[in-house]
């Protein structure tokens, strides 16, 4: 993801070590997240989705928006290895702006960060009617997988801005509107907008209601059917941490955006230490998919249970484990 070959301009030492400090910094962050971060993030993503899928039945609203974000977890799990070894660094050839491979990588890694980004934002609304109406169709789970659906689809069209620079790449440059298209700042800005700032202004307003509903003590407060109150820890966590790890990479997103061309093509030593702040907020975005899973199996107290349960069906079978068998015998009789 970085190398020192693109910045052969200058003949100053002090400038050519700051870059390959820089090199080895973002090459050891890429090492370690392959090496703890790649395996740890596949494993408890798939645990999360299977454990879910199989206990469908005690799936809660909340559970329903966590595996969706597994899922688009996987997916982003998938593209980081390419990324972290990819461009600069080794100079795979597939690896270029406008190259089908990348352009691929690219579609599935705006969807998978919307998608994200979006379930975290719908996970507050919904918890917010949890509390405020319990029991409500609103938030219920069956509705919970329709607005998933619509979470996807949605991810997939406001990624097709991508898929259009690239056929406008691949055709003749005479046709008008697409050498209009050409600009990798216009498709990063609608990015910013749709997949940041707009769900930042949506778990703000999400936050300030439950804070205001949270004060008021009411009997709703005593209802079984409400959410265990560790899904409020869960989903305070959760908000806070996908946009620590997010801001960074849509804030250099709107730098690349509004920074003049000018700038991009002398000023060397601001591009330089851009693409190292580049490569840390990816590498921030690319960690999302291990650190969510993990606060949601350590603070989800009815996760355990449901794992174990899985473990046990896996490690049995149909007929049942022996002990439980045991059990059930000694009832009939």
């Amino acid at each position: 993801m970085w190398s020192c070959e693109d910045f052969n301009y200058t003949d100053n030492n002090q400038e050519q070590r700051l870059c390959h400090d820089f090199h080895l910094v973002l090459f050891i962050f890429s090492i370690l997240y392959l090496i703890v971060c790649f395996p740890t993030s596949l494993c408890y993503n798939v645990q999360l989705v299977l454990v879910n899928l199989y206990n469908k039945a005690t799936m809660t609203m909340p559970d329903v928006y966590f595996v969706n974000m597994a899922i688009a977890g996987l997916i982003i799990n998938a593209v980081a290895p390419v990324y972290l070894l990819g461009p600069e660094y080794t100079k795979w050839s597939f690896w270029s702006f406008g190259n089908e491979v990348y352009i691929t990588l690219l579609i599935l890694f705006n969807v998978s960060s919307l998608v994200i980004m979006y379930s975290t934002t719908l996970l507050s609304l919904d918890y917010y009617i949890e509390c405020a109406l319990p029991r409500t169709y609103m938030s219920s789970v069956y509705n919970t997988k329709h607005v998933c659906g619509f979470i996807w689809g949605g991810a997939v069209l406001t990624s097709f801005s991508s898929l259009l620079f690239y056929i406008c790449n691949h055709v003749s440059t005479k046709i008008i509107e697409c050498s209009k298209m050409q600009n990798r700042e216009a498709a990063d800005a609608i990015m910013v907008l749709i997949g940041y700032v707009v769900p930042v202004l949506a778990v703000l307003y999400a936050l300030v209601l439950i804070l205001q509903i949270r004060k008021e003590a009411t009997p709703l407060d005593q209802d079984s059917g409400r959410l265990d109150p560790s899904v409020h820890r869960l989903l305070i966590a959760t908000v806070c941490t996908q946009f620590i790890l997010w801001t960074p990479y849509y804030a250099t997103l709107m730098v690349n955006t509004f920074t003049d061309i000018h700038v991009k093509s002398t000023d060397h030593r601001f591009m330089r230490t851009f693409h190292f702040i580049e490569g840390l907020s990816s590498f921030l975005a690319f960690s999302s998919s291990f650190v969510i899973p993990l606060l949601h199996r350590h603070i989800n107290k009815s996760f355990h249970s449901k794992l174990q349960r899985l473990l046990k069906k896996l490690h049995c079978g149909d007929q049942g484990c022996p002990h439980e068998r045991t059990v059930v015998q000694q009832v009939m009789t």
